[in-house]
């Protein structure tokens, strides 16, 4: 991790001052969030994007493919989705402290790794899912992730049907009920902190404009489409920016 530093202190000092004077602050988050717990984004030198198989991430990664190719979604899917050891990092730990403090509303996460849930958060949204989820495609039965790791190849529920991760696949639509939370969340914010994210990846990105406050802030390493909306813009870590502020 890198140290704030000391160029970024009255950056920080602001920021600090926005977080103790509001009770109703909405996080919205990205794959960034979870790089520095050693999960790889997108388009990271070890991400989705750069590896080598038979068919791009989008295809293996859509309903089609589960349905047609069911072997070989779960094999990648084993090996690019699902990171079982990686723990929580002080940027999840922050957002739960400030869920305690009863100043963060919500969580609202593209993430399907279930990290701000393991560092204490409770009220979060997760758009895609999550991979601790599964059930089965023909009956409907609930199951852990474990059902998933320890299958050779397919997971099987007792009916013989296939056990399909609840997270989102491209060709699939997000669940009406999160993403109404989520914009219910998002437009009665005072703060709205977003980090990690491109801000590219639609409907989820969409949900930003349901923002009507005068603090946005931005925490990316790069250029968003809404860096022009923002009230600040922090190009460090989200870890240690948000560890230092609460």
């Amino acid at each position: 991790m890198n140290p704030i530093p000391p160029d970024m202190a009255d950056t920080i000092l602001r920021l600090k001052d926005i977080l103790q004077n509001s009770d109703n602050i909405v996080f919205f988050g990205g794959a960034g969030v979870s790089t520095e717990s050693g999960i790889p984004d997108f388009r990271s030198a070890d991400g989705l994007y750069s590896t080598k198989y038979a068919y791009p991430p989008e295809t293996m990664l859509s309903n089609t493919f589960f349905v047609r190719n069911t072997g070989e979604f779960f094999k990648f899917y084993r090996e690019k989705m699902i990171h079982p050891s990686a723990k929580p990092n002080k940027a999840h730990f922050a957002l739960a402290e400030l869920e305690r403090q009863g100043k963060l509303k919500a969580v609202i996460t593209q993430n399907i790794d279930g990290l701000h849930s393991a560092a204490g958060s409770v009220n979060v949204l997760e758009l895609h899912g999550s991979i601790y989820r599964n059930f089965c495609a023909a009956c409907e039965k609930s199951y852990p992730l474990e059902a998933v790791l320890q299958a050779e190849d397919i997971p099987r529920c007792r009916c013989g049907g296939a056990i399909k991760p609840d997270v989102v696949l491209y060709e699939e639509g997000l669940d009406e009920s999160i993403m109404e939370r989520a914009a219910t969340a998002i437009r009665e914010a005072d703060v709205l902190i977003v980090g990690g994210t491109s801000l590219n990846v639609y409907p989820a990105a969409g949900l930003i404009r349901y923002y009507s406050g005068d603090k946005l802030i931005l925490i990316n390493k790069s250029e968003t489409p809404y860096d022009g909306y923002a009230d600040m813009i922090i190009r460090h870590s989200i870890g240690e920016t948000l560890n230092a502020a609460v």
